[in-house]
Parts: C-alpha cells; sequence; structure tokens
C-alpha cells in the first residue's frame, strides 16, 4: 500500500519540476521506481541525492538509521534495472552497491557534507548501504518531464539554476574548509553545463536558425556567451581542482559564472522558446 507522505512528495515532485516543499525543500531530490522483490511490480519512493559525475548518482540507504534496510534498497538487490526521474529527465539506471574503500570514501564525502548521515549510523548495527546509479545510455532524444519542448528548455535552465543556488548556499555552510563532496558538486555542474551548451550548439541551435533563417544573429550571440560561459567554467574546474583550494577563491567563481549565466539563460529562453512553441503548434 503506497504511503500517503511520500505520495504526497511524489505529486509535488512531478507537478513542480522536481521541486517540493517541507522538510525536503531545497534538497536535492530524485524518485527511484524499484521492482519489487517479492511482488514483481513497480514502487516509486523519494530519495535524498548526490551528484557524482555526468553519468551517475548516489542515494544512501539510511532508513533513518532503522535497523532493517529500507525497501527500495531490497528491491534493487533484486532487480538492478531501476527508473529514475531528476525533475528535468526520466532515465533507466543500473543500480550498483559500492563496496569496501569505495563505499567508505563516498561515505565519509557525504558525512562532510552532511553529519546527519553520521548520527543514522551511529544508531544502527548495519553498515548503511550507498548505491551509484549509473544511467544506462539510449538511442534517441531523453525523455523530459515536459509537456513542451519549450517547457523543457525551461526546466533544464531551472535545473540549473537551482543546483547554482544549492552549491552557493553549501559554501555558505562549508566555513574555511572546502569539502570533497562540494568540490564534486562544481565540478558535476561544470560537466552538465558543458554537455548541455554542446548539444545546443550541435542540435538546438541550427534547428532554430532553419525554423527562422532571421534569428541568425542572436543565434550568433547566445553561442558568443557559451564560449565566455565556457572560460568560466575552466576558470572554477581550475579553482576547484586545486589541492590548496580556497572556498573564498572558488566561491568568487561560482558567482562570476551564476551572474554570466543568469543573463544568458532569460536570454536564451527569450529567443528559443517562442521558436520551439511554434515548431511544436505546427506539428500538432
Amino acid at each position: 500500500m503506497p504511503n500517503p507522505f511520500n505520495q504526497q512528495i511524489i505529486e509535488e515532485f512531478r507537478t513542480n519540476g522536481g521541486r517540493v516543499g517541507g522538510p525536503f525543500e531545497g534538497a536535492r531530490l530524485l524518485l527511484l521506481t524499484t521492482t519489487g522483490a517479492r511482488t514483481g511490480t513497480p514502487h516509486t519512493t523519494p530519495v535524498a541525492y548526490y551528484p557524482d559525475g555526468a553519468d551517475r548518482v548516489l542515494v544512501i540507504a539510511s532508513a533513518g538509521g532503522s535497523p532493517q534496510h529500507p525497501d527500495w534498497y531490497r528491491n534493487l538487490l533484486a532487480h538492478p534495472r531501476v527508473t529514475v526521474e531528476n525533475g528535468v529527465f526520466t532515465y533507466e539506471a543500473e543500480a550498483l552497491v559500492l563496496e569496501g574503500a569505495e563505499r567508505d570514501d563516498v561515505f565519509a564525502r557525504a558525512v562532510e557534507a552532511d553529519p546527519g548521515w553520521a548520527e543514522y549510523q551511529a544508531k544502527t548495527e548495519r553498515v548503511i548501504p550507498v548505491v551509484a546509479l549509473r544511467e544506462i545510455p539510449v538511442a534517441g532524444p531523453p525523455s523530459f518531464a515536459a509537456s513542451s519542448p519549450g517547457e523543457a528548455v525551461k526546466l533544464v535552465h531551472r535545473a540549473f539554476r537551482r543546483e547554482l543556488a544549492l552549491i552557493r548556499q553549501e559554501f555558505a555552510a562549508s566555513g574555511t574548509a572546502l569539502g570533497a563532496q562540494l568540490r564534486i558538486n562544481c565540478l558535476t555542474l561544470c560537466q552538465g553545463l558543458h554537455l548541455h551548451h554542446t548539444g545546443e550548439d550541435t542540435a538546438l541551435f541550427p534547428f532554430a536558425a532553419g525554423r527562422d533563417p532571421g534569428l541568425a544573429p542572436a543565434l550568433d550571440r547566445l553561442r558568443d556567451e557559451h564560449e565566455r560561459i565556457a572560460a568560466l567554467l575552466e576558470e572554477l574546474r581550475r579553482a576547484v581542482s586545486a589541492e590548496d583550494a580556497d572556498p573564498r577563491t572558488v566561491l568568487t567563481e561560482v558567482d562570476r559564472l551564476t551572474g554570466e549565466l543568469e543573463a544568458h539563460l532569460a536570454h536564451e529562453e527569450e529567443i528559443l522558446v517562442p521558436v520551439l512553441e511554434a515548431a511544436s503548434a505546427s506539428a500538432s
């Protein structure tokens, strides 16, 4: 029987493109759908996650420090193929339970980012599992949680804005040390933005130009903005990757990127969304 609390979060998550209120407001949250170990039926659970590169995320089977593993964890042990919804995309993933030193290193990263994980571990005798969810590549366009191409662009942009806001909050709470997970959050953001802009340069911008040749000057300006953002991403990568990285220096680069990116996203939506909506309307 569905958990009413979880069901409310699931509905809010899907309605608002991954944004929820209450105890999970401002958290990195995904919807994880597993196949029941005994029943074979799908079960969807909201789960907190950590970024870990462009193609995988990390989830922790804490169950609040319960003596038993959560149901979703037992399900994925039996059926490692799962479905992930992140508010923008829905994709299939392979679940891999981390073992040994890799598990310990990732859990230590999580504890450094949020000491609550250590409190959960102290409450139970079981070793709390850490699971990597690696996206399974598929041919064709991604599955967007959007009703139209224009809305898909806005959803992606909203996700980048939200991630930047979270990273800035994490810097505010980090003090004088730059934690390992915060470094990875920054580097994953850089990877994601690079891939997003590469896709726009090679596919979306040529499509828009084909729909309206008069957009050429505006698209050239957007490409120039991509180049400026790429330079800022490189500066952020350098600052984060330095062995003696200073959080104040890194935050300065995050702030520079945020200012440039906010202006770019707003400009891009102004140019591209009407073209994509018109194309969608003519195709329907």
